[in-house]
């Protein structure tokens, strides 16, 4: 194959190759296997997986991305070609067999995804049509990022952090029961916390739902050195997939087609004779064919594609995972490596109008998440509002009895919880939605096709939970405090792809209970307030808001709220102890519009002399040694209020905060005098039994003199209170303090 540089002049080249560098003046066997695109006009896929035409054009179409990868990454001396290069044959039979609804877990396949979306044309929808316009918005702003994120036209999810993809694509298939959702998964990432174990609970609570269809790529190399699993032998892997519940797995193995000697277990198939690679292309066409119709008819099944890492462009093995800065495109590997893979401008418009056709268009404007959800109308909830003074209440409890009613409304939705729904006072879930397991037992509230999905593991827990409310779908994420922080990650790269998402989706909601205070007797491990503090921090992205109601009425109108948003993570954090009711309806209503409410107020006066403490307080539990401290300072003459806050995010400046840059914006925030009317006063105390940071936007707006009482950690006590009071939060530690600001 001979290539020429610089580009031909010739009114045969398509307008979308502008920006291509280099040209090959023929292709061997394209006048055998090229004449005709293989998906014909009206079609959305090859009729024939065995066919030598369908081979060479899906090797056309492998070979094209890996140049376009290599044009891309090193116009900006940046990115990740090697990990996507060794299984661009594997995505370009996916999509010649009709098949654009991909996942993938791994952020660095970001640039053989876009390159795949601009030979569909789904980035048209960008303004992105010519090659040079690939290369020069690639990496950035506005642009096509180093990773996958939530506003690329025609990509399904977000990718970036390992042993996430799975959990998109399980919970697209639940959705959409007729539609594959192939994902990949890199054999770096392949040993990451729960892949295997987040199968194992949805095929054990789903039996039914397979078409979803993980693709290991295993090139033998993680970024900077072998993969832990490049030792295994083809044997050994798939009955590592067979032990974990596949029943079918299929393995395409490079190295059974090298006809050039290749030392080593991972060959590169790009250095195979044309006659090789069609056949192990032909090979790749009929494995995807089988793995996707044994995960299309009920089958749990895997599909392996084993070949070098970097197959095709500048470098072979870890070497291949990133560009360097020396890595232009005057770079003499790149520009053999782009040579190397050459089209001619035929081949480039016969491997576009195939990517065109197949799966019926552009996956812009195809695959499920270019289109809203729809769902049913819930309907007023049945909000009971319990008298100021009344008995206590279980909060969590009360938003229970809501969150049955809305999953006997929508029969799609999901709770999950790792920890038990009835040890955190919401046994009323269970009762009405009932855990979803295979053996049916009443006395446990489970049976075959319940709504509520509880795995021991928060990864699990979360990834369903906000993989589903990304994909369109309302759910709600339970979990205790302490151990929510192990399902963290998904749920934070989730808000963040909500935050840029090109069309609207329910928010991804959770409950925490059982917060640190609660924990007494079970020591440090279980009193672990530190995700509060990533909470807080997430605050400033724009669309996530922690809300802290104060009672059992104030949890129904913070869980009515957050059902009503749209594209925000929404943290409900209570008590799943009795506590006393203080606030009305309204006063949450309210209190989630300005951030806070005034729950008591000494008498006003009209003495200069008598000082004003404010206490910002964050939290239920935490009120009771407040209203004590007020109560004490009242005895001393002092002039009290005490606000509690609900939703902190509300008393950021608009400029703390990234809301403008949201999908889904939202500008409301407390005004500056709306701020002085509640947190106004000579002394002003933040109390929380959280993290500290979650007082940020009422420390920074204050100007009286302040000071913070907040968590500082765990030890074994017998009640909440002797743990309050290991962290000094004691109303006698608050009054004294509140006394030394004041005077």
């Amino acid at each position: 194959m001979t290539a020429i540089s610089p580009n031909p002049s010739s009114v045969n080249i398509p307008a979308f190759c502008e920006g291509i560098q280099y040209f090959s003046e023929s292709l061997p066997g394209f006048e055998t296997y090229g004449k005709s695109p293989v998906i014909a006009e009206g079609k959305t896929a090859i009729a024939d997986p065995t066919d030598p035409s369908a081979a060479y054009q899906t090797l056309l179409y492998a070979d094209a991305l890996r140049y376009l990868i290599l044009q891309m990454t090193a116009s900006k001396a940046s990115g990740h070609p090697g990990g996507f290069a060794s299984q661009a044959e594997a995505y370009a039979a996916l999509v010649m067999l009709g098949y654009k609804n991909i996942i993938t877990e791994v952020g660095h396949h970001a640039p053989g995804f876009y390159a795949a979306m601009f030979l569909d044309r789904s980035l048209e929808d960008m303004g992105i049509e010519t090659v040079q316009q690939l290369r020069d918005r690639f990496r950035e702003r506005h642009g096509l990022l180093g990773h996958l994120s939530g506003q690329i036209p025609g990509l399904l999810a977000p990718a970036g952090p390992l042993g996430q993809g799975q959990h998109f694509a399980m919970s697209a298939a639940l959705l959409h029961r007729n539609i594959l959702f192939p994902f990949t998964i890199g054999d770096g990432g392949f040993g990451e916390p729960y892949v295997m174990s987040s199968f194992g609970h949805f095929h054990t609570a789903y039996p039914d739902v397979t078409n979803f269809l993980p693709i290991l790529v295993w090139n033998g190399y993680s970024q900077e050195h072998h993969s832990m699993v490049s030792t295994q032998t083809n044997e050994r892997m798939m009955a590592y997939w067979h032990a974990h519940g596949f029943q079918e797995v299929v393995l395409i193995d490079a190295k059974d087609f090298d006809d050039q000697g290749q030392p080593g277990n991972y060959v590169d198939s790009t250095l195979f004779s044309l006659e090789q690679r069609i056949e192990f292309v032909r090979a790749v066409l009929v494995g995807v064919y089988e793995a996707a119709r044994s995960a299309l008819n009920g089958k749990l099944t895997a599909l392996i594609i084993k070949q070098l890492k970097g197959a095709g462009v500048h470098a072979r093995g870890a070497k291949s995972h990133n560009l360097y800065a020396q890595h232009t495109l005057d770079n003499p590997d790149i520009v053999a490596a782009l040579k190397a893979r050459a089209l001619t401008p035929a081949a480039w418009e016969l491997v576009r109008t195939n990517c065109d056709r197949a799966a019926g268009g552009p996956a812009s404007k195809t695959v499920v998440t270019e289109s809203i959800l729809s769902l049913p109308d819930l309907g007023p909830l049945p909000l009971e509002e319990y008298p100021i003074g009344d008995d206590p209440k279980v909060a969590t409890t009360a938003m229970g009895r809501l969150v049955g009613k809305v999953g006997q409304t929508d029969p799609a939705y999901l709770v999950t919880n790792a920890d038990g729904n009835e040890a955190s006072g919401i046994a009323n879930i269970n009762q009405a939605l009932k855990i979803n397991h295979p053996t049916e037992d009443a006395l446990y509230n489970q049976k075959p096709g319940g709504q509520v999905y509880e795995p021991l593991s928060e990864d699990a827990c979360a990834g369903l939970a906000a993989g589903l409310a990304l994909m369109g779908s309302r759910t709600l994420w339970c979990s205790y405090e302490s151990f929510a922080i192990n399902g963290l990650p998904i749920w934070q790269t989730v808000t963040q792809a909500m935050a840029e998402l090109r069309r609207p989706t329910p928010s991804t909601i959770t409950l925490f209970t059982a917060g640190a205070l609660e924990q007494g007797r079970n020591g440090w491990t279980h009193q672990r307030p530190e995700i509060e503090a990533y909470f807080a921090a997430m605050m400033r992205n724009g669309n996530v808001f922690p809300l802290f109601p104060t009672d059992a009425n104030s949890i129904q109108v913070c869980y009515e709220w957050a059902l009503s948003t749209k594209n925000k993570g929404i943290v409900i954090t209570a008590s799943k102890s009795p506590l006393p009711i203080h606030t009305t309806f309204e006063q949450t209503r309210q209190a989630l519009q300005d951030g806070a409410i005034i729950l008591q107020e000494s008498k006003s006066t009209e003495s200069e002399n008598v000082k004003r403490v404010v206490f910002a307080v964050v939290g239920d539990m935490i009120l009771n040694p407040v209203l004590e401290a007020a109560s004490h300072l009242e005895a001393e003459g002092l002039s009290v209020r005490v606000v509690s806050v609900v939703s902190p995010r509300r008393l950021y400046r608009p400029s703390d905060v990234a809301w403008d840059t949201c999908a889904e914006p939202d500008a409301q925030f407390l005004s500056d005098k709306g701020f002085e009317a509640l947190f106004g006063g000579d002394a002003l105390l933040g109390v929380t039994g959280g993290a500290s940071l979650m007082l940020e936007p009422v420390m920074l707006r204050s100007n009286a003199r302040r000071d913070t009482f907040a968590w500082k950690r765990g030890e074994t006590t017998a009640n909440p209170g002797e743990l309050m009071a290991f962290n000094g939060i004691t109303a006698e530690a608050l009054a004294k303090r509140a006394l030394e600001l004041v005077h």
